[in-house]
């Protein structure tokens, strides 16, 4: 499962740096997913993997990963301030720490290990990890820049959150709900959209890596803070709170995998957008990606007894 993941990732790599693709490539996979093949997915999935029972039982799911974002959200802000992380990073530094990559790595990465039962648990994750990160994670990354009024709750902050995938996740949510069930020829469509959602992810994954120098960072404490809090204090949160709160054992590995996810992918574009660093996001993203895929067979061997 791991070296298929591998594969796409490096052949979207040498793709790119060969010259069969480049940067409009991977804008163009990058708005095919979000816009068009991921509501697809969202939409095919809820219906495929959830009824009005199984939904209602599995709602209290959300508290876990909501929960464990916050403490990790509190840990980072203490972490930065005992570290001494730049102020000109912050913000990112707190925002990359809790907040995963729960589509473009964590899809595909739990379908590949657990197979499409997996993909209703993501959805509950996904849905957590982007409220959180379009609401207190802009709110931390906007106080890199000296002067801004950034506010937690905003018009333009609900116009983020309320983006295609989490508009197909809830359209789903309402047609269960509603007990509506739509014609097999649309419910096809929808799995035929989503099917390209994990190759456009990794291949858009191995054309970020070309792009980056890595040779213009120097591995420094903030760094290796925000690695121990990505690959190690979320999973172990997340893991801690299951045993408070019981849930399925497919439901928490999805979970603690989830959590153990690289940096969002959107920090390095959102710390651009605000003035912050968005060089060292970008370079985080990178480094965590690379590293979660040695990262990933680790947890699967510790979780494997859930």
């Amino acid at each position: 499962s791991v070296l298929s993941i591998v594969i796409l990732i490096v052949l979207g790599y040498f793709l790119a740096r060969r010259g069969f693709l480049d940067k409009n490539a991977a804008s163009l996979f990058s708005r095919l997913v979000i816009n068009v093949s991921l509501p697809a997915m969202m939409v095919y999935n809820v219906l495929s993997f959830f009824d009005r029972e199984k939904l209602y039982s599995s709602g209290n799911g959300i508290i876990i990963p909501a929960a464990s974002m916050l403490i990790c959200y509190f840990v980072a802000v203490a972490t930065a301030k005992l570290i001494k992380v730049n102020p000109e990073r912050k913000g990112i530094f707190q925002a990359m720490f809790f907040a995963s990559n729960t589509i473009f790595m964590g899809m595909p990465v739990n379908m590949a290990l657990f197979g499409e039962q997996s993909v209703s648990y993501v959805l509950f994750y996904y849905a957590a990890n982007t409220t959180i990160f379009w609401t207190l994670g802009i709110y931390s990354i906007s106080k890199d820049k000296e002067g801004s009024n950034e506010k937690i709750f905003s018009i333009s902050t609900a116009k983020r959150i309320i983006s295609p995938p989490f508009l197909g996740f809830l359209t789903g949510l309402l047609l269960v709900i509603l007990g509506i069930r739509l014609p097999r020829f649309l419910i096809d469509s929808c799995k035929y959209l989503g099917e390209l959602t994990t190759p456009m992810s990794l291949l858009y994954i191995g054309i970020t890596f070309s792009a980056v120098d890595t040779k213009k960072f120097k591995f420094d404490k903030d760094m290796a803070a925000l690695l121990l809090g990505r690959f190690v204090i979320s999973p172990l949160v997340v893991y801690a709170l299951t045993l408070v709160f019981p849930i399925p054992g497919l439901m928490a590995k999805v979970f603690i995998i989830q959590s153990a996810m690289p940096v969002i992918t959107q920090s390095a574009i959102i710390a651009g957008a605000y003035g912050g660093d968005q060089y060292y996001a970008t370079y985080m993203v990178t480094l965590t990606t690379i590293l979660s895929v040695a990262f990933i067979p680790v947890y699967m061997l510790l979780i494997s007894g859930i």
